[in-house]
């Protein structure tokens, strides 16, 4: 069956605050209101609910009109997707309204439901037909008689369950005020500020309602998948309860891709991104391919690395609209306090890194505008004269780029001479996401595809490996998510030089593209279980390491992703700032102790390894 949505919507005269802030927590998303004033649509919104006006007097973020007001929208630029129609009797009319509104809804009675599914399913028609349903019984019965859209009042979370379970699995989706698949981009360009906040507070990387958990990346609260399950799709009873499916459960194509990668096929691009759009169930078949794969690439050894993260910098001249972590020079009155360490500080540093045993350094800090490439060949040369055995893992592809335009030399000048100075390895940070349609839009002003894709080729050409990452969950979606694995899988097939992939949920409670107003909370539970169960099944032969972030996700998180398809944890850091700032919760350095825990209560084997993944220490037992 295809896809039934539904929205929880309440009516109303009028709207307060308190209201919207109250109806949002019992789950609603929507308040319709017959014609709203300016005030209605702003408490609504400051509620964080959508308004659906029965009026065309005042602009709305979502109208329900007779067919002669849809036509009228429709002259005065409302797009389709803003409009419900509704059902006069008139079939003519109806049909009009559809045809030049575009509208995406056709609001029926129940007793009506067949003859307006009959003038929405006319080719050409984009319209389902919505009914509002009181019970279970008349849902399923609406759904036969061909409504494809749902209006619940007052419904609770196990009610919804019970109509989920009595419809074919899989197909029942919560909607917004808006239908299903609306682009980051158009809503923009349509929406007002305060529609628009609230909208993306609502929605997953799909356009679906996300789910009602006070959990985030980064967030000191408890996961929200419980015991076994690994969705968290779904709040109710019947599901928590639930087995989690496995890969041989999947539906419709989602089995068929499943199997062919768990037998070494990759999938491809328009497959990736069919993967990254699963809902419920479907995840947690995808997160059962992947760790099926994983046992056979790498078995059961979880790896980790004793590091220490050296943020050497906060002052940045790039606007990256997600980072809390960057300053600008005092005069400018940003956020916090600039700093710039010395290079005999970060020496001291990696010393006392190198003393409590670790084998690595991470480097990375802003772009300071007094910075050139020859600082970052001075930092390195320090580092390794003192400590000539520690690995210096440093320098995004923004830094080499910003690096080799300074100091007037090519990338690859830059990079051999890294090399020479003793750099190790690189991170695959400054990646975001490797499409330059959302770069545009997260960090206008940075390098793009091209450029992050160059400095990695040319480094992998001389020798140095490097890791590679995505920081996911803002403006970003599943084909934006597909475009990103692509470009590294084109890369990985070209040089071999990708050591890991390493997943990187948006930690939103301090990024100023969040506090804007003008991106999601973060991913979801769910999106943050696909994008590493989805890099194990797309990287299959290419990239055997993915890692798992506990810094954004916490052990417990962590330990989820390790049943997903990874089989690495990271590194102790013993420092880290850019999460912190941001508003992650989850501390700046874990023991061995801890990793040995988590890897423990798994029955897999912990392995202390290098910065490229050479065994150190195998066993439990590891202090």
């Amino acid at each position: 069956m295809s896809t039934v949505t539904f929205l929880q919507m309440r009516p109303s005269s009028l709207v307060n605050e308190i209201w919207a802030s109250t109806r949002r927590n019992e789950g609603t998303l929507a308040v319709e209101v017959d014609a709203p004033t300016l005030t209605d649509i702003e408490n609504a919104q400051r509620g964080g609910l959508l308004v659906v006006s029965g009026s065309v007097e005042r602009d709305s973020p979502a109208y329900v009109v007779p067919p002669e007001l849809a036509a009228l929208l429709a002259k005065n630029g409302v797009v389709g997707w803003q409009i419900t129609v509704t059902d006069s009797g008139d079939r003519i009319a109806v049909m009009d309204a559809l045809a030049f509104s575009r509208a995406s809804f056709l609001r029926t009675s129940r007793s009506r439901v067949p003859e307006a599914a009959g003038i929405a399913s006319i080719p050409g028609s984009e319209a389902i037909v919505s009914v509002f349903v009181d019970s279970v019984a008349d849902g399923v019965e609406a759904v036969s008689r061909g409504a494809r859209d749902l209006l619940l009042r007052g419904w609770d979370s196990e009610t919804i369950g019970e109509l989920r379970d009595a419809l074919p699995q899989g197909c029942l989706i919560e909607r917004t005020a808006f239908p299903l698949g609306v682009g980051y981009d158009e809503a923009a360009e349509t929406l007002d500020a305060g529609a628009f906040s609230a909208y993306l507070n609502q929605i997953d990387g799909s356009g679906r309602a996300r789910p009602r958990s006070l959990w985030a990346p980064g967030k000191d609260t408890s996961l929200p998948e419980r015991g076994t399950r690994v969705s968290a799709a779904w709040p109710d009873q019947a599901w928590r309860d639930g087995e989690p499916a496995q890969f041989m459960d999947a539906s419709g194509t989602i089995v068929g891709i499943l199997e062919r990668a768990i037998n070494g096929d990759a999938p491809s691009l328009d497959e990736i991104e069919a993967l990254f759009a699963a809902h419920g169930a479907d995840v947690e078949a995808i997160a059962d391919a992947a760790d099926t794969i994983r046992r056979h690439v790498v078995g059961d050894d979880v790896t980790f690395v004793v590091n220490r993260n050296i943020n050497y910098t906060n002052q940045c001249y790039f606007k990256c609209g997600f980072c809390a972590f960057s300053k600008g020079p005092r005069s400018l009155d940003l956020r916090g306090e600039p700093y710039l360490m010395t290079i005999d500080e970060v020496v001291d540093r990696s010393r006392e890194a190198w003393e409590v045993g670790a084998t690595e350094v991470c480097l990375q800090g802003g772009i300071h505008p007094g910075f050139t490439g020859q600082f970052y060949i001075d930092l390195v040369s320090a580092i390794k004269h003192e400590l000539p055995d520690l690995h210096v893992h440093g320098y995004t592809p923004l830094e080499i780029w910003q690096g080799a335009q300074t100091a007037g030399v090519t990338v690859r000048d830059l990079l051999i001479a890294l090399k020479e100075a003793g750099l190790g390895t690189l991170p695959g940070t400054a990646a975001e996401i490797l499409d330059d349609d959302v770069r545009l839009t997260l960090c206008p002003d940075k390098i793009r595809t091209s450029q992050w894709a160059d400095v990695m080729i040319t480094a992998h050409e001389i020798g140095l490996r490097t890791t590679s990452t995505i920081m996911f969950g803002h403006v970003d979606g599943p084909r934006s998510w597909a475009n990103h694995i692509e470009v590294l899988r084109k890369i990985q097939i070209n040089t071999g030089g990708f050591t890991e992939f390493v997943p990187l949920p948006f930690v939103h409670m301090g990024s100023p593209i969040w506090l804007r107003g003008q991106s999601r909370p973060g991913p979801t539970w769910d999106e943050v279980v696909l994008m590493h169960a989805v890099a194990r099944i797309a990287f299959v032969g290419l990239i055997d390491n993915i890692q798992a972030s506990w810094v954004k996700l916490g052990l417990g998180g962590a330990e989820v992703l390790l049943r997903s398809g990874c089989n690495d944890m990271g590194g102790t850091l013993m420092d880290e700032s850019i999460s912190r700032a941001a508003g992650a919760a989850h501390g700046t350095n874990v023991t061995v102790e801890d990793f040995r825990d988590v890897i423990s209560d798994l029955d897999r084997h912990a392995v202390r390894r290098t910065t490229t993944y050479e065994p150190i220490e195998v066993g439990l037992t590891i202090e």
